[in-house]
């Protein structure tokens, strides 16, 4: 197996730089490892390489099961298989792990609000996370969720959000070169009003000096006609708005679905810095036949063999070190 590093970014500036060499002595103070798209049918050859880089926490972007069902029964044995892995039990006994879903693990592919089986799907998907019994998310509609971790007098916050619980429909598109088509701006949402207020409050309160928010798909590519943001454009611009009033601090975008990896960059207002969105899809199977798709935000090359994700903060240089690992 080969794992290459390839992309990093600075917060500080701000500067980017392409298609680096690996940064062995880059000194990390907090290190967030990530993936989605993971098969229980299928052998995860990825946990190891993961767990060598010494995560401080690992963020599940979605799909940690395939199990399109509207069976209860289904998806308790899938998530069962799951948990029963040994790759992935070793790897979960070391270290902490939070996450949100997407479709598959969700119950049924590209499903949104309309799953009848939601809220037994939030019960076994937040029982896979070994979420508290007296956990206040377990009273609430939807999975997303916070959590900030206090380093030498530092904070970072991850922000996972829920793309499926109170998504609306989508628009599909005609012909054969793209599932869906942006709907109308202004009709439907990804998150819903109470999660959108909720993230609002999230990001006006934040001192943390990066805020990290996980999203299961992705949000500034748009124009693969499959699952994103950009399927409903006025969401990605109340979002970008959000996050340019809030003042939080160094936000950064992780997503997954797409079977892909690759890493997008857009001007956001006044903000001094970009936003980035960092896609790593593809735990257990990947894109292989990918051969091009348009992305006007690409600002890495696409990796289509099964991938990971990490972030290496450094808090003195207020920097952030992102990399794609890939297995050839």
């Amino acid at each position: 197996m080969k794992y290459l590093n390839f992309y990093t970014t600075f917060l500080s500036g701000l500067f980017f730089t392409s298609c680096v060499p690996a940064q062995e002595d880059f000194k990390a103070d907090f290190t967030i490892a990530f993936g989605s798209c993971n098969n229980q049918f299928m052998e995860n050859h990825l946990w190891t390489a993961i767990k060598e880089n010494n995560p401080n926490v690992f963020i599940w972007g979605g799909d940690v099961i395939y199990s399109d069902t509207f069976e209860q029964k289904v998806l308790e044995e899938n998530y069962h298989k799951q948990l029963q892995n040994k790759a992935y039990e070793n790897f979960s006994g070391s270290v902490e792990i939070l996450g949100t879903w997407d479709d598959h693990d969700y119950g049924d592919n590209d499903a949104g609000a309309e799953y009848p089986l939601k809220d037994v799907s939030q019960k076994l998907f937040l029982d896979f996370l070994k979420t508290g019994k007296d956990d206040p998310i377990r009273l609430q509609k939807g999975i997303y969720d916070s959590k900030i971790y206090k380093v030498n007098g530092h904070e970072i916050k991850i922000i996972l959000l829920d793309t499926r619980y109170f998504r609306t429909s989508l628009t599909r598109a005609t012909g054969k070169k793209k599932r869906y088509t942006p709907n109308v701006y202004g009709e439907g949402t990804i998150l819903g009003e109470t999660q959108w207020s909720w993230l609002k409050d999230e990001l006006e309160k934040s001192k943390a000096n990066f805020n990290i928010i996980m999203s299961s798909i992705q949000v500034l590519s748009s124009e693969h006609g499959f699952e994103t943001w950009g399927n409903m454009p006025h969401e990605v611009d109340k979002l970008m708005q959000l996050i340019s009033d809030s003042k939080a601090k160094n936000v950064i975008l992780l997503s997954g679905d797409r079977h892909i990896a690759e890493i997008s960059s857009k001007k956001n207002g006044a903000l001094s810095y970009p936003i980035i969105d960092f896609t790593s899809s593809g735990m257990t199977h990947s894109y292989s036949a990918h051969k091009g798709e348009p992305n006007q935000y690409r600002i890495s090359k696409v990796v289509a063999d099964k991938n990971f994700g990490l972030l290496k903060f450094d808090f003195s240089e207020n920097q952030v070190l992102m990399e794609i690992k890939w297995r050839k």
